[in-house]
Parts: C-alpha cells; structure tokens; sequence
C-alpha cells in the first residue's frame, strides 16, 4: 500500500472515532462522488462530494484544536467533503434520495493527508434568483 495516498483522522469520524484510516477513491461511473474507504475495516465506506457540486460555500473559523490537528500552511491545501448518504422512501415506487450532512463537512489537508470532520453548530442558508430567458434559476447555498 502508498503510504502517499492515505488520509488519516486522528481523532476518527464521529460515531467511527476507531477509524482513523482511510483512502479517497473516484466512484465508479460518477463524475461527482467520491468513496472514502476505511483501511481497517473493508466494509466501512463512506460516499463523499464536494459541496460546490451543490452550490454549498463555507465560511467557518477553525479552533485551535482543529489548527493543530490539520496543520493547514495554506488554504489551497484544504479540501471540504459532503458525507452522504441515501434516504430510502418507505413508500414503494418512490426513488431514494441522496442527501448531504452539510452540518458536518470533512476537511483534509491534501499536502499532509490529515483530516477531520468539522461540526457546525449553526448553518446559513440563502437562496440566489437569477432570471434567465424569462425563467428563474434557484439557487440555493449554505455558509
């Protein structure tokens, strides 16, 4: 195994916290979401994307603690991933959907490989309307 290629989480991912070591692969036949599998626990994968994909901007302060364990020397080097997961209908014939925690970002230093997942207590949202050949765009984001 590359050692180039792991990410580790100190402190794991919360309800996960032994889980500390993972790798980020490209999902099959998706241009959007990507696997994080664990390197412990080969049935442990979580599916992740970038927020941009969903027009979701951050703006967050980092603690102390967090500035120690991601050691982030620019801000270039840090990547923010939605965790997702699927919401099965109970209803037959209803398609599940995928929703995003948008509360809980990971963050990971991709020049050192370390990462945690970051709890916001509050998250802003707004909706942008752009008209566009007499129809109207919704765009919704968060911060």
């Amino acid at each position: 195994m590359n050692e180039d290629t792991i990410i580790r989480f100190p402190k794991g991912i919360p309800g996960f916290e032994e889980e500390t070591r993972f790798q980020l692969f490209q999902q099959e036949n998706s241009s959007v979401v990507y696997e994080l599998h664990s390197l412990v626990n080969d049935g442990l994968i979580f599916s992740v994307a970038h927020p941009s994909h969903f027009n979701i901007n951050y703006q967050f302060t980092l603690t102390a603690e967090e500035e120690g364990i991601l050691k982030l020397e620019s801000i270039d080097d840090l990547l923010i991933l939605l965790l997702l997961h699927k919401d099965d209908s109970p209803q037959p014939f209803v398609q599940p959907t995928i929703k995003g925690s948008i509360k809980s970002p990971l963050l990971i230093n991709t020049l050192k490989r370390v990462g945690l997942q970051k709890l916001l207590k509050s998250v802003e949202q707004s909706i942008t309307l752009t008209e566009t050949n007499n129809e109207i765009e919704v765009t919704e984001t968060s911060t």
